[in-house]
């Protein structure tokens, strides 16, 4: 009986060690320390191209835009592309488009926003040889709706005069533009 005991003691102390020292085997005290996050670099770059050209139709063939850039980086964290530069020819299947350029433009990743930054100009001559110019320093174009709108002043050169006001909403398929706010015009009496 006393050996029997012994025997289980034994046994039991032998499987007691073996779990005590796999247990600190898998223990590594740096486990139990904050792990730093991977830090991501939101400027990354992925791909980038120099002196782009891009030219989209419409599902009908004719002439959609036709776009070119100094330079187009897209930022891999975000999926926003960068451009450089960007000068817009937005036909929408007509032969009068909206020549949109500014210094800087920041394109969403499914390509239906576009932030254009800096010394923003949005200009059309119509089929009357009639020339409309807006100026901005800021301005957000959504090419598919054909639509453009800010928040910043604008001037509007155009109609025999000059327009300005703080903030706009712009329907580029109907040429009509909105002024929200300060609204001033200048105009040529004939």
């Amino acid at each position: 009986m006393f050996s029997k005991k012994i025997r289980n003691i034994a046994l039991f102390s032998v499987i007691a060690a073996l779990f005590a020292a796999i247990g600190y085997w898998n223990i590594v005290p740096e486990r139990f320390l904050d792990q730093p996050a991977v830090q991501v670099d939101e400027s990354a770059i992925d791909y980038y191209a120099i002196n782009a050209h891009s030219v989209q139709f419409l599902p009908d063939g004719k002439l959609q835009y036709e776009m070119t850039a100094d330079k187009v980086e897209h930022l891999k964290a975000s999926e926003v592309t960068l451009l450089t530069k960007p000068d817009l020819q937005m036909y929408r299947g007509t032969t009068f488009p909206w020549h949109v350029q500014s210094e800087r433009g920041e394109v969403n990743p499914d390509g239906t926003e576009v932030e254009l930054i800096d010394s923003v100009r949005v200009a059309r001559t119509d089929e009357q040889n009639r020339t409309t110019i807006i100026t901005s320093s800021r301005m957000t174009v959504f090419p598919q709706k054909q639509y453009a709108q800010t928040e910043q002043d604008v001037r509007i050169d155009g109609a025999g005069g000059v327009t300005t006001g703080k903030g706009m909403k712009a329907y580029l398929k109907d040429g009509r533009m909105d002024l929200l706010s300060n609204v001033r015009g200048q105009y040529e009496a004939r």
